[in-house]
């Protein structure tokens, strides 16, 4: 009888915090949109959507989010290119190839890197990948292919 009553609470706290989650992320979207949308209808969504030019200091203000939506885009498909086949070779080599030793080695490396925040996968891209990109490629060094690199890493 106490373990029912046990499992009863414990599945309240899980409807409460569940419930919690899905309030606060209805917030986050609600002050977002309030404060997004009648900026967005005054400045002309054309403007904002395809817009090419972002100065928000300058008199007037200008914010295009064309280069920015673009940008998202070729490091998507970068990540996905570099991160995918390394991904799906990687899950064929330890499920058919790998001797038992060595799964539970390799296993464990993937499921350690899951567990790294993304900041520190930045800053070792700003201490690794940044200058090998600018030592070989030239420029900053800050571009798509590092933030490609990055993200099929991760």
């Amino acid at each position: 009888m106490k373990k029912r009553s046990i499992e009863g609470f414990m599945k309240g706290v899980f409807i409460v915090c569940a419930t919690t989650s899905i309030l606060a992320i209805i917030l986050i979207c609600y002050f977002i949109f309030s404060g997004g949308v009648p900026f967005i209808m005054e400045y002309g969504l054309k403007n904002f959507l395809f817009g090419t030019q972002w100065k928000p200091s300058n008199s007037p203000q200008v914010f295009g989010i064309l280069p920015m939506i673009l940008g998202s885009l070729y490091v998507t498909l970068g990540a996905i290119i570099i991160g995918v086949p390394i991904g799906v070779l990687t899950a064929a080599y330890l499920s058919k190839f790998s001797s038992d030793k060595l799964y539970g080695f390799l296993k464990a490396s993937v499921n350690l890197m899951a567990g790294i925040p993304s900041i520190v996968y930045g800053f070792f891209a700003l201490q690794v990948i940044v200058p090998f990109i600018k030592s070989r490629i030239g420029g900053t060094g800050m571009n798509i292919i590092t933030a490609s690199m990055l993200l099929g890493i991760m």
